[in-house]
């Protein structure tokens, strides 16, 4: 929603702005200008990124829409999830964490917590370091240096697809020069016409530049900003879920193991003390 609001006063501003000077609106409609510089957009964007971020580029967009995938209330439910987890492998040794770890469909811990069974990504990262604490792995440094590893290919994987909206913002004020210099060139091929032809085709040509910029700084640079939003706050999902392990390792207690945990959280999602202690003093160990 926020991103829709965003463009609606995008587009509301420059039309308004240029309705009040008597702007005329029929030379701003060159379908041969759009053609080139969007085109030529979309044929630079498949030459310099490989299928998988093309691919996963779709994903970015519903992202875009959405906003940030996780909110206040996810994060208070991994946190508890978390507490649950380690409560139980205190209580009763790591290896009772093998029977959810490795059935988390059939899990009342996993089942309990809807959000992260839905979210697959969130939900193996979790259950591949849980599994390792069940096979016996006791090394926090080990354990951190692997997650840092994953974690680094996660954000080189979701910059790919930042850096490649970023690339379309840079290129199309570059385009729109294209296609104006284009029109520059038509408009020279009529030089015989009268003046209010040539008017118009030197509008037309000017319509390029200002659709590129336009494109570039009203759509394209403010969506790679967006996305890397949304992406940063999905790191810092997987940067949660890697504290509290990293802390349970340590032998600390489940309710500060979690404390570490909520701790890696931005400020403005991140939940309370208090809002944690009365999500986790009513659940029960499995």
């Amino acid at each position: 929603m926020k991103f829709l609001i965003g463009c609606v006063i995008v587009v509301g501003s420059v039309v308004s702005g240029y309705a009040i000077v008597g702007g005329h609106f029929e030379v701003l409609w060159q379908p041969a200008e759009f053609i080139i510089i969007l085109g030529a957009a979309i044929g630079a964007l498949i030459i310099g990124n490989p299928p998988a971020v093309l691919k996963n580029l779709g994903r970015a967009f519903i992202a875009m829409l959405k906003g940030p995938k996780y909110k206040k209330e996810a994060y208070l439910e991994l946190l508890s999830m978390q507490y649950t987890l380690f409560k139980l492998a205190k209580a009763k040794g790591s290896l009772a964490l093998e029977q959810h770890v490795e059935n988390p469909e059939e899990s009342d811990i996993f089942q309990r917590f809807p959000t992260i069974v839905s979210d697959h990504h969130a939900l193996e990262f979790l259950r591949d370091y849980l599994r390792l604490v069940t096979l016996g792995t006791e090394n926090p440094h080990e354990v951190e240096a692997l997650m840092d590893e994953e974690l680094e290919t996660h954000h080189q994987e979701n910059e790919r697809m930042v850096a490649a909206i970023q690339a379309l913002a840079d290129g199309t004020p570059a385009l729109g020069i294209v296609a104006a210099v284009l029109g520059v060139i038509h408009t020279m091929g009529a030089i015989d016409q009268p003046p209010e032809i040539l008017g118009h085709l030197i509008g037309a040509a000017l319509v390029g530049t200002f659709f590129g910029v336009f494109c570039a700084y009203g759509f394209f640079a403010p969506m790679a900003m967006a996305l890397k939003n949304s992406l940063e706050s999905e790191t810092k999902f997987y940067l949660s879920i890697k504290a509290g392990i990293l802390a349970h390792l340590q032998g600390y207690a489940p309710a500060v193991s979690i404390e570490f945990a909520r701790k890696a959280l931005m400020s403005e999602v991140r939940p309370t003390f208090e809002e944690v202690e009365e999500a986790t003093q009513n659940l029960k160990a499995a």
